[in-house]
């Protein structure tokens, strides 16, 4: 673990203005407008000035594990996001799936040799990388993206 993911996040959501809190079905083609919604808020916020491109990515990724993972993309499932922003804290994004969950820890890693090549097992590293603090939460059903 680096020491930018052991860093907790202070924040207690009942302190927060949540500046948008959505649910949108589990479907791959729901993904990219409620991209566009989280980063248009975020904009409007002016709380990650100039993080914006890691943040979108970041954001892209949690999304698409939830509908891909959580809810199997089953239009009947529904994936939630919920982002506040603090100007001393920073950003917080919040995205909750229905499904059962999994250990992150047990997620083999993508930079090995033996997974380079592979087409999938990069959201999570790169959510990692591209995030303040990363934490799981509800069995691995909900990942809180910190950034300051």
């Amino acid at each position: 673990m680096t020491e930018t993911a052991q860093k907790r996040c202070d924040f207690n959501t009942s302190e927060l203005k949540v500046e948008l809190d959505l649910t949108f079905p589990g479907t791959i083609a729901a993904i990219e407008p409620v991209v566009q919604r989280v980063m248009g808020t975020i904009g409007r916020m002016a709380c990650a000035i100039g993080k914006e491109h890691a943040i979108e990515v970041a954001v892209y990724e949690a999304l698409a594990n939830a509908v891909r993972h959580g809810c199997h993309e089953d239009p009947s499932c529904e994936v939630q996001v919920s982002v506040a922003c603090d100007p001393e804290r920073g950003l917080l994004i919040i995205v909750r799936d229905p499904g059962p969950g999994f250990d992150p820890a047990s997620l083999p890693s993508p930079v090995t040799a033996e997974n380079l090549m592979r087409a999938h097992g990069r959201g999570v590293f790169l959510i990692n990388q591209l995030m303040d603090e990363v934490r799981f939460e509800r069995n691995g059903t909900e990942v809180w993206m910190h950034k300051r």
